[in-house]
């Protein structure tokens, strides 16, 4: 398997976002790497710039996402 994008990350990490416990960032992305079974190379594949892990790069932006997503949020029963 591949590194899944970001929009492939966005489900599994809404999922785990809504079961009701609380993660930090590095165990989401475990818990994600692990739904789509990526080997190690996979999850210590670098981005070009070589700072940083692409597979943990697109999970920390879908959190942001999430969380920009959450703070406009305005819907009123």
């Amino acid at each position: 398997m591949s590194i899944p994008d970001f929009q492939t990350i966005m489900l599994p990490l809404l999922k785990i976002a809504g079961d009701g416990k609380e993660y930090s960032v590095r165990d989401a992305g475990d818990s994600i790497a692990d739904f789509f079974c990526l080997s190690e190379e996979e999850r210590k594949k670098l981005l070009p710039s070589g700072q940083q892990e692409v597979f943990r790069n697109r999970v920390g932006w879908n959190i942001i996402h999430l969380l920009k997503a959450k703070q406009r949020t305005c819907f009123q029963i």
